[in-house]
C-alpha cells in the first residue's frame, strides 16, 4: 500500500511560504511541484524549497500528473475557479481560507468535490492544533458543563493602501473574509451552525469591510459575540462559557500553546500543549493520511462546517453592505 502523498503548490506567496516548511514534520507527504501564473515567481520559490518542477501556470500544476493532492494558497476569490478544475482532474485539494469569496462558490465546489469522490478540506488550522483539540475533548466530557457561549476577538493594525491584496475588492480583501473566518468557524465549532447572524462595523473607500462585530444567536438562547478588525490590533483570545466553568484560550487563539481550564470551585488548571513545526503539520497530516485512507472529507473540519462559516461570513459582510463576486476561469 502506498505511503506517499505528492502535493502540488498553488500560488507561491506567504502564506505559501510559512506551509511548505511544515511538510517536514508529516512523514511521506511530498512537495513535488509548485505552479503560478509567473514563472519566474514558481522558479524561485521551487529553488528555495527543493521543489522538483515549476509550472508559469495553474492549469499546468492541475495537469502535472506527479500530483496527488493541491494545496491552494491563491487570493480568496481564484479558490473556486482553481478548485473545480483540479476536482475535475482528480486531484485532492487542501483550499486555504476562506475557502471561497461567496457561498455559492463554495457550494459548488463541495458538490463537485462530493461528486468526484476526492478529498477536499478547508485550511482552517486552528481545529487541528493540540491545544484546541484538548478543549474540544475537555467540552465533550463536560468539563465545563453545557456551553452557552464564545468570545473570540482578533485583528491587527494595518494601514490602508488600496494596493495592498487585504484592501483589494477584486482580491476578497477585508477584514471579514482574512481573519473574521477564524472567530466564526471557532464559534461554529462549539456552538453549531447559528440561526441569527447580527453584524456592525465599517468599511474602507475600496469597499471591503474594515472592522465587524457578530453577534450569532442561536434559538434556544446560545450565543457569540465575534469581533475582527483590520483598524486595530486585538488580543487575538478567546473564551469558552459552561455551565459548570469557562475555559480560556489564550493568545493567539488561532494557533494557540496554551489553554486555561476554570472548573467552577476548582483552582485554573493550565494546559500547555505546542504545536509540531509552526502549527501548519497537523492540517496536512489530515488531508495526507485521509487521502491514503480513501476518505472524501475530514471529521474535523467537514465540508458542511465550511459551508456554514461561508454563510455566516458572507451574511455579516452583505449587512455591512459588502459582497464578493468568484474570479473567472484564467491560466
Amino acid at each position: 500500500m502506498t505511503t506517499t502523498t505528492r502535493w502540488g503548490i498553488v500560488g507561491p506567496g506567504r502564506i505559501a511560504e510559512n506551509v511548505v516548511r511544515d511538510f517536514v514534520h508529516v512523514p511521506g507527504a511530498e512537495v513535488t511541484a509548485v505552479g503560478s501564473r509567473s514563472l519566474d515567481r514558481a522558479q524561485d520559490f521551487a529553488a528555495r524549497h527543493g521543489i522538483g518542477t515549476a509550472h508559469g501556470s495553474y492549469a499546468d500544476l492541475v495537469a502535472d500528473p506527479d500530483v496527488d493532492v493541491l494545496y491552494l494558497a491563491t487570493p480568496h476569490p481564484q479558490h473556486h475557479a482553481v478548485a473545480l478544475d483540479a476536482i475535475a482532474a482528480g486531484k485532492h485539494l487542501l483550499v486555504e481560507k476562506s475557502f471561497t469569496a461567496t457561498v455559492a462558490g463554495a457550494e459548488e465546489v463541495v458538490d463537485a468535490a462530493r461528486a468526484a469522490g476526492v478529498f477536499v478540506m478547508e485550511a482552517m488550522w486552528t481545529r487541528f492544533q493540540p491545544a484546541v483539540v484538548r478543549l474540544r475533548e475537555l467540552v465533550a466530557d463536560g468539563a465545563v458543563g453545557e456551553v452557552r457561549s464564545v468570545q473570540a476577538d482578533l485583528g491587527v493594525a494595518r494601514e490602508f493602501d488600496p494596493q495592498d491584496r487585504l484592501f483589494a475588492h477584486e482580491l476578497g480583501g477585508g477584514a471579514l473574509l482574512d481573519l473574521g473566518v477564524y472567530v466564526v468557524s471557532f464559534a461554529q465549532m462549539l456552538l453549531g451552525d447559528p440561526d441569527t447572524v447580527t453584524a456592525t462595523g465599517s468599511t474602507f473607500p475600496t469597499g471591503v469591510d474594515a472592522e465587524a462585530a457578530l453577534l450569532l444567536g442561536y434559538a434556544d438562547g446560545r450565543a457569540a459575540a465575534l469581533l475582527t478588525s483590520l483598524r486595530n490590533a486585538l488580543p487575538g483570545q478567546a473564551r469558552v462559557y459552561g455551565t459548570r466553568g469557562w475555559v480560556d484560550v489564550l493568545p493567539r487563539f488561532h494557533h494557540p500553546a496554551t489553554i486555561v481550564l476554570h472548573r467552577a470551585g476548582a483552582e485554573p488548571e493550565t494546559i500547555t500543549l505546542p504545536p509540531d513545526g509552526t502549527g501548519y503539520s497537523h492540517e496536512l497530516a489530515e488531508v495526507h493520511e485521509g487521502v491514503l485512507a480513501g476518505r472524501t472529507e475530514s471529521a474535523v473540519m467537514p465540508l458542511a462546517d465550511t459551508l456554514a462559516v461561508m454563510r455566516v461570513l458572507e451574511e455579516a459582510a452583505g449587512q455591512l453592505g459588502v459582497t464578493f463576486a468568484e474570479a473567472p476561469r484564467t491560466p
